[in-house]
């Protein structure tokens, strides 16, 4: 059975963590799509127009394939790898970090870059609720009057959640269920006569 799960966080956090002198805020964002991600980062920048540097990392989609970092003018590779690499760490996805970083007047090296930036990301992380989502595939049957019976027998039996049931000469009905289950749901649908079906009707 494939999995039909990821890991998110819940709502916005922050968490600060402060290395001599320099001050490091931290935001997470719980976030869907780059527009939204591009929004929250500009908004930031205009919040914090005074700070040195505003850094992040996002991750999207529930394969987890989608993501991107920045330094804003750090140093190579201290800035937005430590705050992704928080975000890889608790495995979530859909998620936005920025950490602004308020320089203190003294340098930390690229140890202590690396170590800042981590630990004020990972504090965001740990204020949040990290939340466990399902996916869903929805589905819309359509059948003979006749064959009401076995469908609805299947939906009971699978415990699936209906909506729209349209019962007439030619009935119609949308049901969801998990992703995971999709194969299993559509062989038994597949074994009544006159049955067809379209996918991802979830409007």
């Amino acid at each position: 059975m494939e999995p039909d799960t990821y890991l998110t966080v819940k709502y916005n956090s922050s968490g600060t963590y402060k290395e001599k002198g320099s001050r490091f805020i931290a935001q997470a964002f719980h976030v869907s799509d780059q527009e939204e991600i591009k929004t929250i980062i500009e908004k930031i920048k205009k919040e914090h127009h005074s700070a040195r540097h505003n850094c992040y990392a996002y991750m999207l989609g529930a394969e987890r394939l989608t993501w991107r970092m920045s330094d804003d003018g750090e140093p190579s590779g201290t800035a937005g790898r430590s705050i992704l690499g928080q975000i890889n760490a608790f495995n979530l996805t859909d998620i936005l970090i920025v950490v602004t970083r308020y320089f203190g007047g003294i340098l930390l090296g690229t140890s202590g870059l690396k170590n800042a930036y981590k630990k004020a990301a990972g504090e965001a992380i740990r204020n949040n609720e990290v939340t466990e989502m399902v996916l869903k595939e929805h589905l819309k049957v359509f059948f003979p009057y006749q064959s009401l019976n076995d469908v609805m027998k299947i939906i009971k039996e699978e415990d699936l959640n209906s909506f729209d049931q349209l019962f007439d000469a030619e009935c119609s009905i949308r049901v969801e269920f998990r992703l995971a289950e999709k194969k299993k749901i559509l062989n038994r649908f597949s074994r009544i006569s006159g049955l067809y079906y379209s996918l991802n009707e979830s409007e």
